[in-house]
Order: C-alpha cells, then structure tokens, then sequence
C-alpha cells in the first residue's frame, strides 16, 4: 500500500537491499521503502533497525525539506572510508512513516544490491516498464537538414515517461558526421550510454546521440544501436515529421 504525502510519496518495498561502503554493509533491509521525492525516480529509506547507526555520527547540521522537515545529517565511516552528509534521518517529519527511517546519499557509497544484482543511479521503479519492438517503420534523423540517419529497420523503445526511442543500426547510420565524445551516463534499466556530437549545419551539435554497448537484460535488444534526442533532433517516421516531445531532456 503506498501512502501519498502532499508532493512525497511513500511505498514499501519486497526486495531486500543492501548498501556498501569501504567492503562494509551499511544497510541491509528485506523492508526497505520507496519515496518518491522528486516525480522521476524514488529514492530507498531503510528502517533504523536493518542500519549499522553505530557507524553514522551526527554532523550537528540539519538539511531542510518543504515535504519531509527538518533532517540531522550524519557522516558515515567504514573501512576506512568517511563521508560527511551521506546519511539522514528525518526524526520530527510531518510524514510519520519517514521518522524511523534512514536515507543515504546515492553516490557516496561504493555499492547498492536488490537482492544479489547491484543496481545503478537510483533504485528501479516498480511502476517503470522498458520494452523494445523491432519494426519495419521508415525512420529518418535530420540535423540542420542535413539527414545523418535513415533505416527501414529501427528498434522501438518504449519507456514509460518517455518519449518513444529510435535505435537504428550503425550501418545506417553516418557515423563520418558524429563525433565520438568523453560523455558517458547510467540507466539503472538500460546500463552505460556512450555519446557522439553530430557536425551538420556548420556547427558541432554535442551529445545528441548515444548507444549502449552492453544494454542491461530488459534492454539487450538496443546493444550497439544509436538513438537520437527527439527533443533535438528532426524525425520522420513513414515520412512524417513527428512533432518534438517535452522532457527532463528538452
């Protein structure tokens, strides 16, 4: 049963996870619970009772939420290791499920697992689905006029949230107009992209395409195909120019 609290939403979760730092489990919860504090993704907050608060020591500062209210933050050493500010507790919340509850900072830990499979970026919503179809639909990619893509043999990926996805193969593509960059990003669903910056118009375009070499299972059928920003670039599917979606990456 999920609970909704003005913008925060609230839900437990069935997998167990565990969060690592310096070799050391931190957390290790098979009732962990899932807080939506911005409408993207959740983050995981972990009962006191699965955390090693013998590790955590207040940094006698306290971060502030519209939603949640005032939090202690708490610097955590293990193995070694010592980061300032990657644990939080929300003790006085105005939402009463968050004041037993101990919420670390993604990135200052070494790893986190659902279950034995470590996970990326931030925790997969459960409400999240990526599905990839191929298809026989006639997909062009337009820069500045200039067309850089074209394939009769597109994959569809379909994520929820998201505008549609086309991945064409390589072969159709005109890799002498893209520009390999340093620019890499992480999907927990989908794995590590790599980017190009496409030269069209008379002008380098940074960072409007990108492949996932090594897609994660659920997105195994996208390996080594590109896709395109539609928010950035012009598509034609079946020769009809498709309008420009608004997203997080407009």
């Amino acid at each position: 049963m999920s609970a909704s609290r003005g913008s925060v939403r609230v839900e437990p979760s069935a997998k167990r996870v565990r969060v690592y730092l310096g070799g050391e489990v931190i957390a290790d919860s098979a009732a962990p619970v899932l807080v939506w504090e911005v409408p993207y993704y959740p983050t995981y907050y972990f009962p006191s009772a699965n955390v090693r608060v013998d590790l955590l020591a207040s940094d006698g500062e306290v971060k502030h939420s519209p939603s949640r209210g005032d939090g202690s933050l708490y610097t955590v050493k293990a193995g070694g290791k010592e980061v300032a500010g990657a644990a939080l507790r929300y003790h006085n919340s105005p939402i009463e499920e968050l004041r037993d509850l101990v919420r670390f900072e993604w990135d200052a830990f070494d790893g986190w697992f659902e279950e034995d499979e470590e996970i990326y970026v931030h925790p997969r919503d459960p409400y999240k689905r990526v599905d990839v179809l191929a298809s026989s639909r006639h997909v062009r990619v337009e820069v500045d006029g200039v067309t850089v893509a074209e394939s009769a043999a597109p994959r569809l990926l379909f994520e929820t949230g998201l505008p549609v996805r086309y991945y064409l193969p390589k072969t159709h593509v005109r890799m002498g107009l893209l520009e390999h960059t340093e620019t890499l990003t992480h999907c927990p669903y989908k794995g590590e992209a790599e980017y190009w910056a496409i030269r069209a118009g008379g002008q380098v375009h940074p960072d409007l395409a990108w492949s996932y070499r090594a897609p994660l299972p659920e997105s195994q059928k996208v390996a080594g195909l590109i896709a395109f920003y539609n928010e950035k670039v012009d598509i034609y599917v079946d020769g009809v120019l498709q309008e420009r979606p608004h997203s997080k990456f407009s």
